[in-house]
């Protein structure tokens, strides 16, 4: 941490995250991904999918960690989507006595599905910007990322 002495002004970038995360979580923005992927699915189980199918196979107490909810609200949920066939429990390769989820295959199309409508929906917001000021901000949202986990770049 050489250069830990630095104070950058953060109000800006601060305000701009807000803001990314205040549309991101809007419902009709999630009815719209959801539209145009022309999956059928109950909202409040839409980021539970995506976020297993991103990460799994994923602990329940993970889950629920990533998605900022209670373990049995989480835990409730993961069992509507197994009833749904779109998500299965198994015991953790790892440690048996710690159940992890993952999508089936029909939960993968689903996710399949929901990724390229956010390709085409998110490459309508970058149709007017530059190819090497989309490369730059997806190299640095990403290095930005590890940074807040505690990982750098070559810990990947």
């Amino acid at each position: 941490m050489q250069d830990a002495h630095k104070k950058y002004d953060v109000t800006d970038f601060h305000g701009a995250l807000l803001e990314i995360m205040g549309v991101m979580n809007q419902p009709k923005r999630d009815e719209t991904l959801l539209a145009a992927a022309e999956v059928k699915l109950d909202q409040v189980l839409f980021p539970l999918l995506v976020t297993i199918g991103r990460y799994g196979p994923i602990g329940i107490v993970e889950l629920a960690d990533n998605l900022g909810r209670d373990y049995t609200t989480v835990s409730r949920q993961v069992k509507r989507l197994q009833e749904m066939s779109l998500a299965q429990k198994q015991p953790a390769e790892r440690d048996k006595r710690i159940s992890e989820v993952t999508l089936t295959e029909q939960g993968l199309g689903l996710t399949r599905n929901i990724d390229s409508a956010r390709q085409k929906l998110m490459n309508q917001i970058f149709a007017d910007w530059q190819e090497e000021d989309v490369g730059e901000l997806f190299r640095l949202v990403r290095k930005y990322a590890e940074s807040v986990k505690g990982k750098t770049p070559s810990d990947r």
